[in-house]
């Protein structure tokens, strides 16, 4: 029996010491372990948005720490709140993630004045992924829309690091401008990897754009797809999921084969404060990662 009047060390406790479960369906509780972490590093990427470079500083907790694509977390600023934020990095490294967080609120306002060596707290990962594994030796179309690159690049890290497991991978990226662009520092690297089909498009191009103009779906014109033969991730506004996933319909691809992610609805990571839910459905909980058949069963998910 534990002795009530001595301190009494949480972290010995038997699930603590168990590997981290990725979605906790069945054992969610009503607090989870937030680990602490330090800001390593801070890119400007546009006016709005900086990339967060973050290290557990517990090296066994860090060991530990590990998600799949398209998981998030819940980060925490003493004394401005939490918000639940996309994981953007590669998952082949430990105690280590990268975070794009867009300047929108009170707390991502508190996140864009910290400097390298700030503290911080990190709960998760929460949430369902993209099935990669599923999609090894099918060919794979990975979409995004302004800010859905941020979550989707875990993802392109996954083919890319990997990149013999896959069959014919393309990688479409449009935006409002050219200054609204994410990891364009990257997208050099990514376009000379052997049969890796990158494109960009912009709607309102500036005097210095040379690539297409347009929305999207314009860069689908020029891909030829197996339908049978084929996976989509799609990332970005939800109006942009009804006119890429409806135009890959169209060419006969399954909606089960298409997957999204609402990771806009993410709040609490855990089903308690039901702000997340769609129906009966509990976004936190059962996404944010939803094939296109589910969503589109899910009444106003987008």
């Amino acid at each position: 029996m534990k002795n009530l009047f001595q301190p009494y060390d949480v972290s010995l406790e038997s699930e603590m010491l168990e590997p981290l479960d990725f979605n906790r369906r069945s054992r969610l509780k009503e607090t989870d372990r937030c680990f602490k972490a330090e800001i390593l590093n801070v890119i400007r990427l546009t006016d709005m948005e900086k990339l967060f470079q973050v290290r557990i500083l517990d090296e066994s907790e860090g060991e530990r720490f590990s998600f799949l694509p398209g998981q998030f977390v819940m980060v925490e600023v003493p004394g401005y709140g939490e918000i639940p934020i996309s994981i953007s990095s590669s998952t082949s490294r430990t105690g280590y993630v990268e975070l794009c967080i867009r300047r929108a609120g009170i707390v991502t306002g508190a996140l864009h004045r910290a400097k390298r060596g700030a503290h911080i707290g990190i709960r998760g990962p929460f949430g369902t992924h993209f099935p990669i594994e599923t999609m090894k030796g099918y060919d794979v179309l990975l979409i995004a829309g302004g800010l859905g690159l941020a979550p989707l690049r875990s993802s392109i890290f996954a083919v890319i690091e990997n990149r013999a497991d896959f069959e014919n991978v393309h990688i479409l990226y449009g935006t409002k401008s050219p200054d609204q662009l994410l990891f364009d520092y990257q997208y050099e690297e990514w376009g000379r990897i052997d049969d890796i089909d990158l494109q960009v498009i912009v709607e309102e191009p500036d005097n210095e754009w040379t690539g297409p103009v347009g929305l999207i779906t314009k860069l689908l014109d020029g891909i030829e797809i197996d339908p049978q033969r084929t996976f989509a991730i799609v990332c970005g506004p939800p109006v942009m999921f009804k006119f890429v996933c409806s135009r890959l319909s169209e060419q006969g691809m399954p909606m089960r084969r298409m997957f999204i992610s609402l990771e806009r609805r993410m709040h609490c990571g855990m089903g308690k404060c039901c702000r997340c839910n769609i129906g009966s459905t509990f976004t936190c909980m059962e996404g944010p990662v939803f094939d296109y058949w589910t969503v589109m069963n899910l009444k106003e998910a987008i």
